[in-house]
């Protein structure tokens, strides 16, 4: 029930403590689903796997925009956080691996871009654990190794990269990509709000030089942009490849009951900081079970916080940690799969972790500060 829950506990506790800091409280109700059957089209052995992961049946906008890249359209999905959208790219991909036939050097293949190493790495997990018959997931980026990248060039038919990864070298050495670019069916751009203002306008050149090789092997990629809710995912989508999308926008997956509060803090007779009332709430939402992720401007503050969690709560040090860029690869993953078992019960981020990272069961998210633009805000709250 939501009046057990520790995420209202803690809100009660935060307006009990400090009344008058609580400035707005939104409270955003909860939303059925509507699931759809699957395309025949689809592979019945994918079909088995995914319903043995829990996905009976897929909600309807995951159908629409799956149908759409099956039938050469490029297409915007632009659904809230947490709406699936892996698996309306993920239809076509697999459908056309397993059925696509051929040798590896002649089976179809799909490139993933992310703007972020951890969403990659994170794609690269789902695909691992899913087992799809045929399918072979390789991230490829900064991080990794020369055997790694040689494997992938020579095996995978799904490969996960970034675009500066992309743009430095796997373009540059189309040569040695040739079998992907050659069987390059799907070209998947994830978070694809990310992409604006002058790094957008990079990126949609690397993107539409991407096609143009692909092309010139002979293949006709067609690309699939997620995205998060926005006004009109099908102009940015064609500002962003060079070519006309169908957008999909209503969002037909199930969402719980939320609220949003605005905070000010309480100390106006002293100086304050959106790092230290982060922390204050931090630790006042862990107090009460929940497991509570920060986000915050600067990597400075992300260790700030996290070192005042650390000495203000008797979790222990393993259950409150700090993440950014400029950890080591190892140690990323180690923070990632904490955050998913729950092990860590509190965690300071910088907007490094606010693109897509899978984790469910989260109970409350702050963010210190304005991120910039609706979206980041709404994607640092899914």
């Amino acid at each position: 029930m939501l009046e057990q829950s520790p995420a209202v506990a803690a809100l009660r506790a935060w307006g009990d403590a400090n009344p008058a800091s609580i400035r707005h409280v939104l409270q955003l109700p909860a939303r059925s689903g509507r699931t759809v059957a699957w395309p025949e089209w689809v592979p019945a052995a994918a079909i088995e796997r995914w319903r043995e992961r829990g996905i009976s049946e897929p909600w309807e906008h995951q159908v629409l925009a799956a149908q759409a890249a099956v039938d050469g359209s490029h297409v915007a999905i632009a659904t809230g956080t947490a709406s699936g959208k892996s698996l309306a790219f993920a239809m076509p991909i697999v459908t056309s691996i397993m059925t696509g036939g051929g040798s590896a050097l002649s089976e179809p293949c799909a490139l993933y871009l992310a703007p972020t190493k951890a969403l990659a790495n994170d794609q690269w997990r789902a695909w691992e654990e899913a087992a799809l018959p045929g399918v072979r997931p390789a991230v490829v980026d900064g991080d990794t190794n020369t055997d790694d990248r040689a494997w992938a060039r020579r095996h995978a038919n799904i490969v996960l990269t970034n675009p500066d990864m992309l743009h430095y070298s796997i373009l540059p050495g189309h040569e040695r990509w040739s079998r992907l670019f050659r069987n390059l069916q799907y070209v998947v751009v994830d978070e694809a709000h990310a992409y604006r203002g002058v790094f957008g306008a990079h990126v949609s050149l690397v993107i539409r030089r991407l096609i143009r090789i692909a092309e010139h092997y002979g293949s006709s990629p067609v690309v699939i942009a997620a995205s998060a809710t926005s006004g009109y995912p099908e102009r940015s989508a064609e500002r962003l490849i060079g070519a006309p999308a169908i957008a999909i926008t209503e969002d037909r997956s199930p969402s719980p009951e939320r609220s949003v509060v605005l905070w000010q803090s309480p100390n106006d007779d002293e100086p304050s900081s959106a790092a230290r009332d982060g922390a204050a709430l931090t630790i006042m939402a862990a107090e009460h079970g929940c497991q509570v992720l920060t986000f915050l401007r600067s990597r400075r503050a992300v260790e700030y916080v996290a070192s005042l969690v650390r000495d203000n709560l008797s979790l222990g040090d393993d259950s409150v940690a700090a993440y950014r860029g400029g950890y080591l690869a190892e140690e990323r993953r180690e923070l990632e799969a904490g955050l998913r078992s729950g092990r860590l019960r509190a965690l300071a981020s910088t907007n490094a972790l606010e693109l897509g990272i899978d984790v469910a069961g989260m109970d409350a998210v702050i963010t210190a500060g304005w991120p910039g633009t609706r979206s980041s805000l709404w994607q640092q709250f899914g």
